[in-house]
């Protein structure tokens, strides 16, 4: 797994590297095999769950900012809401071949890290893109859990997104190992097509606490995305 938190003239990459090991900013927690309603169908690293509307939060998050939008912080081929105070920053395109692979995840790039930090959460959510526009989201999601630390008890499913359950997307939940904690921590991440091609949205923690207190966050972004004509 490769993972990256900025470029440009690399303002504050020491931290953000630090950022990237120590709050395992980019790769999410553990999810036991079947949870949340999946059904395993195939070995543990690769089941499909029937498809299922998107859950609500356990909590709803208060809203904060809209990201996406062109001529924000952080331009993307789609928009969705943050909780209050997660802060969105735009990752640049990383030149430098020795850190480039901190933002890359299997064909996926790092584009936006929306830093749960001045929420008082240690974790991100994550923005990941492919300009591959043939590449389904199942697919894209496949690639991006195969390039992550030691995936395992992986369920796919389908899901409804946006407003009204408009968007269609594929979601997963699987276990990641952390080298920094030695122990499986949850992981979750969802992918919708948009005009340049995948997008994968990834809710990233410290932990498995901090993955689950997280996740209304996830949910507000999971319930108001929306796909732009890029």
């Amino acid at each position: 797994m490769a993972r990256g938190t900025g470029s440009g003239a690399l303002a504050g990459t020491a931290a953000a590297l630090a950022a990237a090991a120590l709050l395992a900013g980019c790769a999410s927690g553990t999810e036991p095999a079947g949870a949340e309603g999946g059904t395993p169908a195939r070995p543990a690293a690769e089941r499909t769950a029937p498809s299922a509307p998107a859950s609500p939060s356990p909590a709803a998050a208060a809203r904060g900012a809209t990201v996406g939008a062109a001529g924000s912080s952080c331009p993307l081929p789609v928009t969705f809401d943050t909780a209050a105070d997660w802060e969105p920053k735009r990752i640049k395109p990383i030149t430098d071949p020795d850190l480039r692979e901190l933002a890359e995840q299997g064909p996926l790039t790092l584009v936006c890290e929306i830093d749960a930090k001045p929420a008082g959460h240690l974790g991100f959510l994550n923005v990941w893109t492919d300009d591959a526009k043939g590449t389904t989201p199942r697919a894209a999601l496949e690639s991006f859990v195969a390039a992550d630390d030691s995936p395992a008890s992986a369920v796919y499913r389908d899901v409804r997104l946006g407003r009204g359950g408009t968007l269609a997307g594929t979601e997963v939940t699987y276990l990641v190992t952390s080298a920094l904690l030695d122990e499986q921590k949850k992981a979750r991440a969802l992918a919708v097509a948009t005009p340049r091609g995948p997008l994968v949205l990834e809710l990233g923690g410290m932990d498995t606490d901090e993955h689950e207190s997280m996740l209304p966050a996830y949910e507000l972004a999971k319930a108001t995305l929306a796909v732009t004509a890029g």
